[in-house]
């Protein structure tokens, strides 16, 4: 039952893909509520830096509006977009880490701040100290293991989806989820 719901789930993907590349907005509007959880995962697990998910999520969303059009197979429009993501977030970092070699460290004092900066009501009820803790370690993790370890239990990818998003061997990701959760493990037995 599952998946037939997938696979139908897949199929009314790609024909609101076609309706997108057709200009479509309600189109766009709906594969974005059906995707935007794992598009942040993937910048999430990319960048390590929760403040830069939103710019990086609707830049992508932007650019996915923007060039729709030139993806000659809308069967493979999943795979467009996973990749696009992560290149995205890609450019983000790199952006940001030249900014910092010109800019330098910045004013202690205001790093300072910026870090006391206490999240809003609505984060301090949904997130339990437990939560930000993980969350903590998760961004913790290096990039290499980060990203398929929030591919796989936030987002509840397959190793074979993983594999094919990260262009690598199915072992290769068994490798780095076990080193993944092997460092969580590590980082949250004094915190938890």
């Amino acid at each position: 039952m599952a998946t037939t719901m997938a696979a139908s789930a897949v199929t009314d993907d790609e024909v609101l893909f076609t309706a997108l590349q057709a200009g479509g907005a309600d189109a766009l509007r709906t594969l974005i509520e059906r995707h935007d959880g794992w598009i942040r995962s993937i910048v999430f697990a990319v960048l390590g830096r929760p403040e830069r998910v939103d710019d990086v999520t609707q830049q992508v969303w932007t650019t996915v509006w923007q060039q729709a059009d030139r993806l000659r197979e809308p069967a493979r429009w999943r795979a467009w977009l996973a990749r696009l993501t992560r290149n995205a977030a890609i450019d983000a970092g790199r952006d940001e880490a030249r900014r910092r070699k010109i800019t330098g460290p910045g004013d202690p004092a205001a790093l300072e701040a910026v870090a006391a900066i206490r999240p809003s009501p609505v984060e301090q009820v949904t997130l339990s100290e437990r939560q930000r803790i993980v969350l903590g370690s998760i961004q913790g993790l290096p990039a290499i293991y980060r990203e398929p370890f929030m591919l796989r239990h936030l987002e509840e990818w397959s190793y074979q989806q993983i594999a094919e998003h990260l262009d690598a061997p199915i072992k290769t990701v068994e490798t780095r989820l076990v080193r993944a959760r092997r460092l969580l493990r590590e980082a949250l037995e004094n915190k938890v």
